[in-house]
């Protein structure tokens, strides 16, 4: 049977059913260390002359005693088996793949098929089928299934269930003999549905799932009998986001058996296209993560959301931007992208915003894929998106949603709340679409739409800077907006940038979704390394929170506090999803910016490799589909050795990165091409350079060896310390502690 990559399972580890016990003795050691050392950020439990904290510090003494108290009697063999499970769940084995189902059962969709797993392992991916390659994947297709069985399986109750360690092998026997729980972690969230195999199971049994290591919320149910199949069917599609499940046993008259676990997970066939990689680790399974995560959430029509209960059962217009946005770099499904812009042209969900974002989602699509009938017929969609943007300009539109953030008055507050900053942003982002669409008017020959949009960008900013401070008010959205219409002086754009992007608390937004347009306005400014490090703070965050899929809100806070694969806080949104392919579009990011490749003519007829490795990162690859082919790069920038290789039908610009250092030589494909000067080489039309990057142009398609000699050393990125602005806890002078509820 295929294998997937990096399989494995955790086996029968001593102690595991101390695992509930070790759970809670974690917590007490958070709550003691945060009793004795105060609040992340430097948050104080006391403040000398208040009496209200010096109460709160004598009952702090009392709750660290108790805690001691506690631990201390805790046996040993407790404290080392609830270590080792919190260890495990840091980083859990990769998903295994198992190739038998139910006898008794036909799922609604056909088994993995189509196609075989080709290449080596990516142990950077969670995905089980990260290797799977569908031969000809088409937009039309429907699901296919696969199962997966579980990493690791606990009992609240050891006594209760007899050889639980074959729930992670080939032959599960797991005998029942009393009341108790089992929780199942698959290793990995999926779109699933859970089941197991009983000849002989009297009743008496409920199963949960969830996305955390606690049951969901209103997750639970008697499983549904087929045969001696038992099901959980939560709804009438079955799916939901699972990682991990239970069955848990109510009564138990006599002994029984457990002979079969899976979930049956559901797949919309697409091959991973693009990569990245790069000599930080973490970036690399951050893009494979995000990638996993939109794919995950793949729709049989469209692209959505995992979670039943959450309403996004549905294309949100907005969220896919970003969604899309990370497909074109890691799937290239082009006619799959081209049909949810179908699906979502006529619609904006009553948010003004995601009608724009559906415009740049056009353009984005229309400069991958280079298709100038889908681009024609959807101008005068776009333009009358467009005209509205304009209509409402100089007006307060009164925004209902802009994203979530404090700053946006979305996430924990009243989210009807009038926003300042969020009127704001949304005047930036029209500038950014007209200015785009204007470009993209130019390159496909309407000259009329293209100074139509630019006059009202020309005009809208003419007006703004009539007030000298007009953006002394803009928080940090509304800055990489402004940022991002490519309309601001240097100074202007600097001033912003300073203001917004250096502080490593406060450059980061709430959502994933928002953050990826920060990204950019960094990148736009050249602050690459800032960039770079707030994608190690969101995502990699949410990795060393146990993530396999992008959250839809997070705080790396949270990690000070929440153990990982644990319920986290939620918001306004109702129950945080922590797989919500929205917060992907740093898969394009990376690509685009990090690894440098670009469009730079609709459909890669012409492109750029400009690779921005920053201090940090000595090292970067990957690939990016266009519709003649991949486009591949490979920078090595400590041992000089470089390739690139462009498709038939392309001619590209590859810029040789200086990265602070002086570049002496360059030879490609064993020939001097670069000593400060251009020499010809076979494929290449010449050469120029600036302060950043020897660029070699009119690059014909090919592949290239290139190697580098460079002096000097690149400098290292000093990155700034995380510091909250609060240092202290006053007592609440407002409500004396009485919040009401």
């Amino acid at each position: 049977m295929p294998k997937a990559s990096g399989g494995g399972s955790l086996g029968a580890a001593t102690g595991r059913h101390y695992f509930e016990i070790g759970s809670i003795f974690q917590r007490i050691i958070v709550f003691h260390q945060l009793l004795e050392n105060g609040m992340p950020g430097g948050v104080k439990w006391n403040s000398p002359g208040s009496a209200a904290c010096r109460s709160l510090s004598t009952t702090r003494q009392k709750l660290i005693m108790i805690c001691s108290k506690i631990l201390a009697i805790l046996p040993c063999a407790v404290i080392f088996a609830a270590s080792a499970a919190w260890a495990e769940s840091l980083d859990p084995p990769a998903a295994r793949l198992v190739m038998e189902g139910s006898a008794d059962l036909k799922e609604p969709y056909p088994f993995l098929n189509g196609g075989s797993f080709v290449g080596p392992a990516i142990e950077a991916s969670r995905d089980p089928l990260v290797r799977y390659h569908w031969q000809e994947p088409k937009a039309s297709d429907g699901f296919q299934t696969y199962f997966l069985q579980p990493v690791a399986a606990l009992a609240d109750q050891a006594q209760s269930f007899g050889n639980l360690a074959s729930a992670t092998s080939a032959r599960v026997n797991i005998s029942v003999m009393a009341p108790g729980s089992i929780r199942l972690d698959f290793g990995v969230e999926s779109a699933a549905w859970v089941e197991f195999d009983s000849a002989d199971c009297p009743g008496g049994v409920e199963m949960s799932i969830s996305e955390y290591n606690e049951p969901g919320q209103g997750k639970t149910g008697v499983p549904v009998k087929h045969g001696n199949t038992y099901r959980l069917e939560l709804n009438p599609e079955l799916y939901d986001g699972v990682r991990f499940a239970w069955i848990q046993v109510k009564s138990c008259a006599k002994p029984w058996h457990i002979t079969g676990l899976r979930a049956v997970c559901q797949v919309k066939p697409v091959n991973y296209a693009g990569r990245f990689s790069c000599s930080d680790p973490l970036l690399e399974k951050i893009w494979y993560m995000s990638a996993y995560g939109v794919k995950a959430s793949l729709c049989k029509d469209y692209f959505g959301s995992i979670l039943m209960d959450r309403g996004d059962r549905m294309s949100w217009t907005g969220d896919a931007h970003t969604t899309q946005a990370a497909a074109l770099v890691a799937f290239g499904n082009f006619d799959f992208i081209k049909k949810n812009i179908d699906n979502t042209s006529g619609q904006s969900n009553g948010i003004r915003s995601y009608s724009l974002y559906w415009v740049l989602s056009l353009l984005d699509y229309y400069r991958y894929s280079g298709d100038a009938a889908t681009l024609e017929k959807y101008i005068v969609n776009a333009c009358a998106k467009l005209d509205e943007a304009q209509a409402v300009f100089s007006a307060n539109p009164k925004l209902r949603f802009y994203g979530w953030d404090e700053r946006l008055c979305a996430g924990f507050e009243i989210w009807f709340k009038s926003s300042p900053e969020a009127q704001n942003a949304y005047k930036m982002l029209s500038l950014r679409a007209w200015s785009d669409f204007a470009a993209v008017m130019g390159q496909s020959g309407r000259k009329d739409l293209q100074d139509k949009y630019n006059d009202y960008a020309v005009a809208a900013m003419a007006g703004l800077r009539k007030n000298d401070a007009w953006s002394a008010a803009f928080g940090l959205h509304a800055a990489a907006d402004a940022i991002n219409t490519g309309r601001l002086t240097r100074q202007e754009g600097d001033s912003l940038a300073g203001k917004h992007f250096l502080d490593r608390v406060t450059r980061l937004s709430f959502s994933p979704f928002n953050q990826y347009f920060i990204l950019q306005a960094m990148a736009r400014m050249g602050k690459y390394d800032d960039a770079i490090s707030a994608v190690r703070d969101m995502w990699g965050g949410m990795l060393k929170n146990g993530a396999t899929t992008t959250y839809e809100v997070y705080r790396p806070s949270w990690n000070d506090v929440i153990a990982p694969n644990s319920a986290v806080p939620n918001g306004q949104s109702g129950i945080v999803s922590l797989c919500h392919p929205w917060g992907a579009g740093v898969v394009k990011w990376l690509n685009e910016e990090v690894l440098g490749i670009v469009p730079t003519q609709p459909g890669f007829k012409t492109y750029d490799i400009l690779p921005h490795p920053g201090r940090s990162l000595t090292q970067v690859a990957g690939e990016s589909p266009t519709p003649f082919g991949n486009i591949a790069a490979q920078f090595d920038l400590k041992s000089g050795q470089c390739s690139v290789s462009a498709p038939q039908g392309t001619v590209g610009r590859i810029g040789i990165p200086k990265v602070e250092t002086t570049i002496a030589s360059i030879t490609i494909n064993g020939k001097l091409a670069w000593d400060g000067s251009y020499h010809a080489v076979d494929g290449i039309g010449g050469a120029n350079q600036d302060a950043q990057f020897v660029y070699f142009t009119a690059v014909q398609p090919g592949n290239y060896a290139i190697a580098i000699k460079a002096t000097g050393q690149t400098p290292s990125y000093a990155e700034p310390a995380v510091k909250y602005a609060a240092q202290s806890l006053p007592p609440d002078a407002t409500t004396g502690g009485d919040w009401g509820g």
